[in-house]
């Protein structure tokens, strides 16, 4: 049962395994879940997605392998197993209903009547009292009234039934899309070193009840300070030209950072760093900080973050005078050379899609230079961003 489910997940990047699956038809054996499609949903993603971004393609592939066994009307050929229609009217109908289901003849003269009707019928039907359909009184549909019946398609009418075939929609994001406001902070968690510092304002459970019962029961209360991300980031943000056709991703991710991380020190460059950065884009060219002083400011614990596209003429990194703004002495990778010296824990986040880096050949050259630590700026590249930064050389 579900075996082309699982096939399906496997073949789009879930990685489902065979005990995975195992456990979900053991789940449904004991009685976790419900014969319905919602509870079946719910138990299958909690035991068959381990990545909390694969949750959103999840539901994706669940909506179409169900309206694809089910169909648009519910009536197309999905097996349901009998059992299930079984616990489900032992569970919801009260005595009553099951007083009028045997009156009928029973549920196993209920279900008979139902597959009878299944191979009759030819398309959708609406109203009425006999065929499967919307609306009417027949046992067998929805939006009508019949409290010895199944219920098929969307939830609504009289809410009453052994089964719900639901059709669902679900929002196509998972952790191959950019970025969002949703997941953003999420992500950049990944990256923490938590100390406590600062005044004590935690409760400090373990020596409180140790203290306690030294004393004899007397309560005696210990205060810790608060665990608190002190990792340090140095963000470095690329401005202008062809990134303004991502202001809006970059922005969010500079607001999610100045939020997630305490120690967060920022700077402008354009294209490349060269002999200067900048703190405000509206005086550039009157309020520049030197890059030598960058250099020697800040300590090598902390963790670079570039933000750029890596779109330029390939001469600007590798050739003196090769700014398309000023003329630099010297060329940009020497530039980042000595910065990846200072700090050996150094990422590259490119929001253009990774699909499209080889097009380009200063990409090329700067995913090269960085030795494959250039991510794409979605949920899963920013991941593996900050998981590289754990990394210690």
């Amino acid at each position: 049962m579900f075996l082309d489910f699982f096939f399906l997940l496997r073949e789009n990047g879930l990685k489902v395994t065979l005990r995975e699956y195992l456990d979900l038809l053991e789940g449904l054996e004991k009685e976790v879940s419900g014969p319905s499609i919602d509870e079946f949903y719910y138990l299958s993603k909690a035991v068959l997605v381990k990545n909390e971004g694969q949750l959103d393609r999840f539901d994706v592939l669940f909506g179409q392998y169900f309206r694809k066994h089910i169909g648009q009307s519910g009536l197309d050929t999905v097996e349901t197993p009998e059992e299930w229609l079984r616990r489900q009217y032992q569970r919801e109908l009260t005595e009553e209903e099951k007083a009028m289901i045997e009156a009928m003849g029973g549920l196993d003269a209920l279900i008979e009547r139902f597959r009878e009707l299944w191979e009759e019928q030819e398309g959708r039907h609406e109203g009425g009292n006999k065929w499967i359909g919307t609306g009417g009184t027949s046992p067998f549909g929805n939006g009508g009234y019949n409290p010895e019946g199944f219920k098929i398609g969307k939830s609504g009418g009289q809410g009453r039934g052994l089964k719900v075939w639901e059709q669902r929609s679900y929002r196509n994001l998972d952790d191959q899309v950019e970025l969002n406001t949703r997941n953003l902070k999420m992500a950049l968690r990944r990256l923490r070193i938590l100390t406590r510092e600062g005044v004590p304002e935690e409760l400090d459970m373990k020596r409180t009840i140790r203290k306690t019962s030294e004393n004899a029961g007397m309560l005696d209360i210990h205060l810790v300070p608060s665990k608190k991300n002190r990792v340090k980031v140095l963000m470095l943000m690329d401005i202008g030209g062809s990134m303004d056709d991502h202001i809006r991703t970059c922005s969010e991710l500079f607001s999610a950072a100045r939020h997630e991380f305490k120690h967060l020190v920022y700077y402008y460059f354009h294209n490349c760093v060269y002999e200067y950065v900048w703190k405000d884009n509206h005086r550039r060219f009157s309020e520049r900080i030197s890059t030598w002083e960058l250099l020697n400011t800040y300590q090598r614990d902390y963790k670079i973050i570039f933000v750029g596209d890596a779109s330029m003429s390939p001469i600007e990194l590798s050739h003196a005078g090769g700014s398309v703004e000023h003329w630099n002495e010297e060329p940009g990778l020497l530039w980042l050379e000595r910065l990846r010296d200072r700090f050996p824990q150094m990422v590259w986040l490119n929001p253009t899609p990774e699909k499209y880096w080889d097009y380009t050949e200063s990409t090329r050259i700067l995913h090269h230079y960085m030795d494959g630590r250039m991510f794409p700026l979605t949920l899963d590249g920013l991941g593996q961003a900050m998981k590289t930064l754990w990394k210690k050389k």
